[in-house]
């Protein structure tokens, strides 16, 4: 037992070394000073879409998104048609299936994206979510901004680039963490929307913890974000519509079965 716990807080404190400046849960000072300019839209809230009444979403009745149960179903606002789902199969677990929905209006909501493998945090989930707990935040949240240390992939959100920004340090199963910020997308927990994902204003205020992102998985378990390949963000990058009101849903099974 002892071992055991001295191996998780080792790897808890490799992971929070090398992420303490960058986003995935962090608390960071303040943007890169390498990061370029914003160059999304104004302030706007940082919350997602209002909850609205499923039977509102379409001409026809929605069916559900499968894994979502009723009283999560039922927070998707009526404008939203883009809803990810990333699910975890326990509360412990730092593996997940992420899968993009969207609703047609005439036919209700289908899968166009994955399922793909995803990584969470370190320690799994949380409804609680605090700076450094390495659980990811479990809840549905807007997604409104993107960026990275590459060029942008073709997404039409607001991308804002960081072409000096690269990451260094490994991870808590000791894999390099560079290339992790290659694309993000911001997920508006605690943070102001239509900004950089770098900026750290935090409504909730710091002991919430911030910059958690949908990021590029570098091998290993998060500190509070969602990874996926490359690949699969810069696919997702391109597949969201800020039109669609985009919104990921997150957390383990038996939560979003709700």
């Amino acid at each position: 037992m002892r071992n055991t716990m001295e191996k998780a807080r080792t790897a808890a404190a490799a992971l929070s070394a090398g992420l303490m400046l960058t986003g995935c849960g962090a608390g960071g000072p303040g943007p890169d000073p390498a990061a370029g300019p914003d160059s999304g839209p104004g302030t706007r809230t940082g919350s997602a879409p209002a909850a609205g009444d499923p039977r509102q979403m379409g001409s026809g009745p929605a069916p559900e998104i499968p894994g979502l149960g009723p009283r999560t179903f039922a927070r998707i606002g009526p404008a939203t048609r883009q809803v990810l789902v990333v699910t975890g199969a326990t509360m412990d677990t730092n593996r997940a299936t992420a899968v993009l929905h969207e609703r047609d209006r005439a036919r209700g909501w289908k899968p166009v994206l994955g399922p793909w493998p995803a990584r969470n945090a370190l320690r799994g989930w949380t409804e609680d979510h605090r700076l450094n707990d390495l659980r990811s935040p479990i809840g549905m949240y807007g997604l409104t901004d993107a960026g990275g240390r590459s060029r942008d992939p073709g997404t039409e959100l607001p991308y804002h680039r960081w072409p000096g920004y690269t990451p260094s340090g490994t991870n808590s199963e000791g894999e390099s963490i560079a290339g992790a910020f290659d694309h993000v997308v911001a997920i508006n927990y605690n943070r102001k929307a239509g900004v950089s994902p770098q900026d750290w204003t935090r409504p909730l205020g710091e002991a919430k913890g911030g910059g958690i992102w949908v990021h590029v998985d570098h091998g290993g378990p998060t500190q509070g974000c969602v990874s996926l390949s490359k690949a699969r963000v810069a696919e997702l990058l391109r597949q969201l519509d800020p039109g669609a009101r985009p919104v990921v849903v997150m957390g383990p099974a038996a939560s979003l079965a709700r």
